[in-house]
């Protein structure tokens, strides 16, 4: 169980560091919506890490 809790983890921070650098690479990146991302996958990966 623990494992397929981790594993989902993981891809949601995969999603989240896709979303983080198409943002990053666009020519006028949203500075509020580049905060928001980051800060949700640091929360995923402080619960990865809790694991």
């Amino acid at each position: 169980m623990q494992t397929a809790h981790y594993s989902a983890l993981e891809a949601k921070h995969a999603v989240l560091d896709r979303q983080i650098a198409d943002e990053t690479h666009r020519p006028m990146p949203d500075p509020a919506t580049l905060a928001a991302l980051k800060k949700q996958k640091l929360r995923i990966k402080e619960e990865m890490a809790g694991l």
